[in-house]
C-alpha cells in the first residue's frame, strides 16, 4: 500500500460523520496516532467514543478532548477529575481555537476548579492557582455563576467573590465583610481598598505597567491622582473611563480640545444635565451622536453595553463576552426599534431580543446590525448568518459552529471567488448534481469539501481514495458504508476488526 495514503485516510475516516462507534473506537490505538487530532478535537463524538477517550492511558488524546469545541461540555466535564494537571488545564482553558462566546462548565466543575488544593503528594506540572487563572480568562464561567458565588455553601467561593467588588452593591458588600468565615472576611477586607482613593493612591506605580492601567481604570482615585494626570495630559482614557472619577475632573474633561476625549465622556453613565446638554451640542457628530444615544438617566451597564459596538463594525466587534451586569431587556428592546444605527447594533447582540424585534432586525439597512445579530442571536434567519459569512471573512470560524449556518441551498456560491465560500457550497449535499468540477479547484479546501460530497458517485468516491491529493477528503465522505471504512484501516495498519 503507498505510505503517503496512510495519514490522509486515517485523518479522513476520523472525520467522516457516518463512522460508527465500532471505527472511531479502532482510532484510538497508537497506530493511528495520526487521527487523534482529527477524532479528539475537531469533531462530536458518541457517547462510548467519548467514555475511551476520557479513560485513554495517553494524555495527547485526553488533552484533545479537552480543548474540543465540537463536543457538549457535559462531556468534556468529567476531566475536571484527570490525574493529569496539563489535561485539567486544557479544561480549565477552555476549547480551541478561541471563537466568540464559550459554553459554560457545568456548575460542580467549576466548583471543584475554582476551589482545588495542590497535592503536596503529587509534583503535578501547574498549580491549582495556574489552573484556576486559566480558566478565570478562559469565558467558561457563567455570570449567574458568579453571582451565586456571593451565597454559595462553600466559603472559598464567597472569598473568591470578593474579587467582583466594584460589582457588588453596598449590602452584598457588608455581607461578605461579616461572613462567618474569616478568610471570606479577610478577601472583603482586601477588596475594600478598591473603593478606597487613599489606597489606591499608596499602590499607584508611577511607570506605565498592567498594575497601573488596572487601578486606573477600575478603582476609585484621589484628587491627588486626578491632577497628576490632567497636569501631564497622562492616562486620561482611563480616567474618562473609570465609574470613580471624581465630578470636577469629568467636568473639566468634557471640555477638553480632544474631541476624542469629549466623546468619551459623553459616554458616562453619571453626567449631570448641563454637561450633557453642552456634550450633545458639541460641534463633533461623533460626540453629539454618543450624548444623545442615551438620555438620563443612565446606567453604567447600559454605558458598557453601548461602548462595546460604538465606533466599530461588526468585523471589528465581532461575537461579543457575556457582561456581569445586563441592561435591562426593555432598553435593548427600545434599542431595535430606534432611528439610531448605534442603538440597533447594541440591541443585535442580545440574544434575548424577541422574535418580532429580530425579524426587524434582520432586514435593517445597517449591515454592521445584520452582521452582529448574525453572531449573538439563535433566531437569526440563515440568508443573514450566510450573508455574515460571505462579508467577514474573520468570523467564518465562529460562523462555521452556528447551526443557523446553511448548509444546503448553496448552488448559487459555487463559482463564488472566494475558496471559503466555495468550499461552503461544495460539501452541500442538496445540490442539483454532484460538484465533480470542484475536484480541481485550486484551492486544497475545497478540493477536500467536493470530495467529502455524499452526492460523488461510488466509483468516482473509489478514485479519490487512491489519490494523495483527494484521500482524505474521500475518505470522509458519509456515503462510505462501515464495512469499507473498516477495510481502509486494515490497510493502514490499524488493528481491531468490523463488529460480526
Amino acid at each position: 500500500m503507498p505510505s503517503p495514503l496512510v495519514e490522509p485516510w486515517l485523518r479522513g475516516v476520523a472525520a467522516n460523520p457516518a463512522a460508527p462507534s465500532e471505527v472511531l473506537l479502532r482510532l484510538l490505538d497508537p497506530a493511528a496516532e495520526a487521527a487523534w487530532t482529527a477524532l479528539c478535537g475537531e469533531r462530536a463524538l458518541p457517547a462510548d467514543v467519548v467514555e475511551a477517550v476520557i479513560a485513554h492511558p495517553r494524555r495527547e488524546v485526553r488533552r484533545r478532548f479537552a480543548r474540543n469545541r465540537h463536543v457538549p461540555p457535559t462531556q468534556r466535564g468529567p476531566l475536571v477529575d484527570d490525574p493529569d494537571s496539563l489535561v485539567r488545564a486544557d479544561l480549565a482553558s477552555g476549547p480551541r481555537p478561541r471563537l466568540g462566546r464559550e459554553k459554560p462548565l457545568p456548575d460542580d466543575v467549576l466548583e471543584t476548579l475554582l476551589t482545588a488544593r495542590d497535592d503536596p503528594d503529587h509534583d503535578g506540572v501547574l498549580t491549582t492557582d495556574e489552573i484556576r487563572q486559566e480558566l478565570a480568562f478562559s469565558g467558561q464561567i457563567p455570570q449567574s455563576f458568579r453571582r451565586g458565588m456571593l451565597t454559595h455553601d462553600n466559603p472559598a467561593l464567597r472569598a473568591q467573590s470578593a474579587g467582583l467588588w466594584v460589582w457588588l452593591t453596598p449590602g452584598r458588600r457588608e455581607a461578605l465583610l461579616a461572613d462567618p468565615d474569616p478568610a471570606v472576611r479577610e478577601a472583603a477586607r482586601q477588596q475594600s481598598r478598591v473603593l478606597d482613593p487613599a489606597a489606591m493612591e499608596a499602590d499607584l506605580p508611577e511607570q506605565d505597567c498592567h498594575l497601573r492601567g488596572t487601578l486606573l481604570f477600575t478603582y476609585a482615585v484621589s484628587q491627588a491622582v486626578v491632577e497628576a494626570c490632567l497636569a501631564e495630559e497622562r492616562d486620561l482614557c482611563a480616567l474618562e473611563w473609570n465609574p470613580y472619577t471624581p465630578a470636577d475632573a469629568v467636568a473639566r474633561l468634557a471640555r477638553h480640545p480632544d474631541h476624542g476625549v469629549r466623546m468619551r465622556v459623553a459616554a458616562r453613565a453619571d453626567l449631570d444635565a448641563t454637561t450633557l446638554e453642552e456634550l450633545a451640542r458639541d460641534p463633533e457628530e461623533a460626540v453629539r451622536t454618543r450624548a444623545r444615544a442615551d438620555p438620563l438617566p443612565r446606567t453604567w451597564p447600559r454605558r458598557a453595553a453601548l461602548d462595546r459596538v460604538a465606533g466599530r463594525t461588526a468585523a471589528q466587534i465581532g461575537p461579543l463576552a457575556e457582561m456581569f451586569a445586563e441592561p435591562d431587556p426593555a432598553w435593548y428592546e427600545e434599542c431595535a426599534r430606534s432611528a439610531l444605527p448605534l442603538l440597533r447594533r447594541a440591541a443585535a447582540t442580545w440574544s434575548g431580543l424577541p422574535e418580532d424585534l429580530v425579524t426587524r432586525l434582520a432586514d435593517d439597512p445597517d449591515p454592521d446590525v445584520r452582521h452582529l445579530l448574525a453572531f449573538h442571536h439563535p433566531l437569526a434567519p440563515p440568508r443573514v448568518v450566510l450573508d455574515a459569512f460571505v462579508a467577514i471573512p474573520c468570523e467564518r470560524p465562529y460562523l462555521l459552529t452556528l447551526p443557523g449556518l446553511p448548509r444546503t441551498g448553496l448552488r448559487h456560491l459555487l463559482g463564488h471567488e472566494d475558496p471559503d465560500v466555495r468550499a461552503l457550497a461544495a460539501a452541500d449535499p442538496t445540490l442539483d448534481e454532484p460538484p465533480v468540477g470542484l475536484l480541481t479547484d485550486p484551492d486544497a479546501r475545497v478540493r477536500r469539501a467536493a470530495a467529502a460530497n455524499p452526492l460523488l458517485p461510488p466509483d468516482v468516491i473509489a478514485t479519490l481514495l487512491h489519490a494523495p491529493e483527494s484521500a482524505e477528503g474521500a475518505a470522509a465522505n458519509p456515503a462510505l458504508p462501515a464495512d469499507r471504512l473498516h477495510a481502509l484501516l486494515d490497510l493502514c495498519g490499524v488493528p481491531g476488526t468490523a463488529a460480526p
